[in-house]
């Protein structure tokens, strides 16, 4: 078959880069807006082939979006007209607000995916040859898409080494907004207050692996970021809310010279890597 991918930064250029490995596309056809990634894009071979919207629709059985999440909702209206047998898919951070956007005439060819892998970086020089490979992909709401392109994009992330877990959109952005988001926004927060009260000598002298691992998402981009907080601004609230409870405990623990307390508390903290 034939791969056409809009947005070929980290999650569109590795996606290219592992259907080439697996041998999944017959040719990979790319789209792009900025003159500099299209550059980029040519400059690393990513794709076979640049084109325009229309030859992406007349060329491919896949087109995948992997581009920031308000851009996928703005992008569908050019692909209104699409054929019943090509497959439209995006990897969008965040599931419900684009699974209730799609327009009709494409509910059933359009897949919602989220690869759960990436990195702080961005650009098609993010690109990376094993992103996806024993990673997860959740897939939302299935029951929307005829059997040819739910089994189509089965098979693709089977093929590229991918575990498949199965999600309403709605779950999908709960779970992800504690496993992805509020890290985010921990770790946006965190460079900030630090940037705030260090200044930059004191900060390169002293970050040591700590602060470096926590602070290492901050680098992410703020424009696909401030997106996703956005199309998943309730459960984002919820689980700060949350997470600023339990900052008062530490914060009440450390006030009370409850360090016994504080350590029960740690504890329990300690079990999240049983699990992971």
């Amino acid at each position: 078959m034939n791969i056409g991918i809009v947005g070929l930064g980290l999650m569109g250029g590795s996606l290219a880069k592992a259907v080439k490995k697996y041998g999944i596309a017959k040719k990979v056809y790319g789209y792009a807006r900025s003159e500099k990634s299209k550059k980029e894009i040519q400059e690393l071979g990513l794709v076979d082939e640049l084109v325009d919207i229309q030859t992406l629709k007349d060329s491919c059985d896949l087109i995948v979006l992997a581009i920031p999440v308000d851009n996928i909702i703005s992008f569908l209206p050019n692909l209104l007209d699409i054929d019943k047998n090509t497959t439209i898919m995006d990897l969008g951070s965040t599931k419900e607000f684009i699974v209730k956007n799609i327009p009709e005439q494409i509910k059933e060819n359009f897949i919602a995916a989220h690869p759960m892998c990436g990195s702080e970086k961005f650009g098609p020089k993010a690109s990376m040859d094993n992103l996806y490979e024993g990673k997860t992909v959740v897939l939302c709401n299935l029951e929307n898409n005829t059997d040819l392109h739910k089994n189509r994009a089965i098979k693709v992330f089977q093929d590229i080494g991918m575990r498949l877990v199965f999600m309403d959109s709605h779950n999908h952005d709960v779970h992800a907004c504690y496993m992805s988001h509020l890290p985010h926004a921990i770790s946006f927060s965190l460079a900030n207050t630090v940037m705030n009260h260090e200044d930059p000598k004191s900060i390169i002298a002293l970050a040591a692996g700590g602060f470096t691992d926590m602070s290492r998402i901050a680098k992410s981009s703020p424009n696909m970021w401030t997106d996703i907080f956005k199309q998943n601004r309730e459960n984002l609230l919820n689980s700060i809310d949350l997470f600023e409870d339990h900052m008062k405990k530490v914060r009440e623990m450390v006030e009370k010279e409850e360090y016994e307390k504080l350590e029960e508390w740690m504890k329990k903290a300690n079990t999240l890597h049983e699990i992971l």
